[in-house]
């Protein structure tokens, strides 16, 4: 009988904890609507800080159509970058994600690289290639095998 008794006890004091504990989650006011400050989706679009979301991804757009400027720019050693790429690549590293060029596949030395020469003053005349600086190659006039030879040989 006391084994009966015990479980009744045991039964009483669950059933008294489960009332109590409903009626105190029944007590908590749940809202109706859930509002989450800066969550709004055209506030961040047309953000009045100058950079907003739409600039972001225009600037993006234009990264993809100058991707051939940007790998002869690493390639071919092609030292020019047209303006409108480097326009995108300002607003990219500056306004929007200075990450992202990292994101679209570029290394962060390279995103250094292609920040530094939009940032750099150039001249409108676009540069050319560093192997074009190099002086010109002479061949010696005379040759330690066969002799002098007739003339000078200059290959530019």
């Amino acid at each position: 009988m006391a084994l009966i008794n015990s479980k009744l006890v045991l039964l009483l004091a669950i059933s008294a904890l489960m009332v109590s504990s409903s009626s105190f989650v029944a007590a908590r006011e749940v809202p109706t609507t859930i509002h989450y400050p800066g969550r709004n989706l055209a506030a961040r679009v047309n953000a009045d800080d100058g950079a907003g979301m739409v600039e972001c991804w225009n600037a993006l757009y234009e990264l993809r159509s100058c991707t051939n400027e940007i790998i002869l720019f690493f390639m071919d050693g092609e030292m020019y970058l047209g303006l409108e790429c480097c326009r995108a690549i300002r607003i990219i590293t500056r306004e929007c994600w200075p990450s992202m060029l990292t994101s679209v596949g570029f290394t962060a030395e390279e995103g250094d690289i292609l920040r530094g020469y939009c940032d750099a003053p150039h001249s409108a005349a676009p540069r050319s290639s560093p192997v074009a600086m190099l002086p010109p190659v002479h061949a010696p006039a005379q040759s330690p095998i066969s002799g002098p030879s007739t003339a000078p040989i200059v290959v530019e």
